[in-house]
């Protein structure tokens, strides 16, 4: 088992590293590392419903230990994807108390395991046989109802909640690393009083002729030399021409399924700037 799942985490790895280096979008990013760590997970429990343990020490490594270190990143990455995909596009004010939020959520979660946490960090072990064992398990332990859902034959009582752990010790230091990056651009934006009025102007076209153009500059390198994420843009041109820009990425699926051609309103854009062009020759 042991060199099996060296393998599997150098392969993990490997993948991961390509996909940080290729894909810039947070969003994009974290599905692409799903569907990898989604796959490598259905291999190791392939794996493991035809593996018997040498004895019950095996046993309990492999559920407090290897799985939740693997599981715990599918959770992650899934937490980091929907956390991006359900950020306000509204102001720094809006941003900050969503994210907030979600240390809230995850606080009440660590509030709620404060034993079971402070048993697993603490490295005590006198219970893990009840914890870390596949089984029928003592019934006043507390279960989350994951655990009437499970794979008997993959799962503990406890191994899901261990991965849920790690998860959110990383996912609390990356939500707070987004509030940091989000209280220095607006203390930037305060210290050069850059300002954008949302009132001033206002985009009147479709939000999927802004999203073409968005995609356009985006994939053209046209702002910051293309090191910044569509996101970002979104939520960049939705303030500053007061239009909500959160579904961009749905409105971008629509957009590459359209059986014509694909970039209608950049196609009427040129078409009208060369009649503007021509009008203005003949004078």
């Amino acid at each position: 088992m042991e060199q099996f799942v060296c393998n599997l985490k150098e392969s993990i790895y490997a993948d991961i590293q390509k996909i940080e280096l290729s894909e810039s979008d947070i969003s994009q990013k974290s599905l692409k590392i799903i569907q990898v760590l989604e796959k490598t997970f259905e291999d190791l429990k392939t794996f493991i419903l035809d593996y018997t343990f040498k004895d019950q020490t095996e046993e309990i490594i492999f559920f407090k230990e290897i799985k939740p270190q693997l599981f715990s990143q599918l959770v992650y990455h899934n937490k980091i994807y929907n956390i991006e995909m359900r950020m306000p596009t509204g102001s720094y004010n809006d941003k900050k108390s969503y994210l907030e939020s979600v240390l809230s959520r995850i606080k009440y979660f660590f509030d709620m395991n404060f034993d079971f946490y402070h048993y697993y960090r603490s490295g005590s072990t006198h219970l893990d046989k009840y914890y870390f064992l596949m089984g029928k398990p003592d019934i006043q332990l507390i279960l989350d109802s994951f655990y009437f859902e499970r794979d008997t034959k993959f799962s503990t009582s406890h191994d899901f909640k261990v991965a849920k752990i790690l998860a959110n010790e990383m996912l609390t230091v990356y939500v707070n690393g987004k509030i940091i990056k989000l209280e220095q651009q607006s203390q930037s934006f305060t210290e050069e009083s850059y300002c954008i009025s949302k009132s001033k102007h206002t985009w009147t076209d479709s939000k999927t002729d802004l999203t073409e153009l968005i995609y356009g500059l985006y994939v053209k390198g046209s702002i910051d030399k293309g090191n910044v994420d569509i996101k970002e843009l979104a939520d960049y041109f939705g303030n500053f021409l007061n239009i909500d820009l959160k579904d961009i990425y749905r409105i971008y699926l629509n957009i590459r399924s359209r059986k014509d051609s694909r970039t209608l309103f950049l196609d009427s854009l040129t078409d009208e700037l060369n009649d503007k062009m021509d009008e203005d020759d003949k004078r």
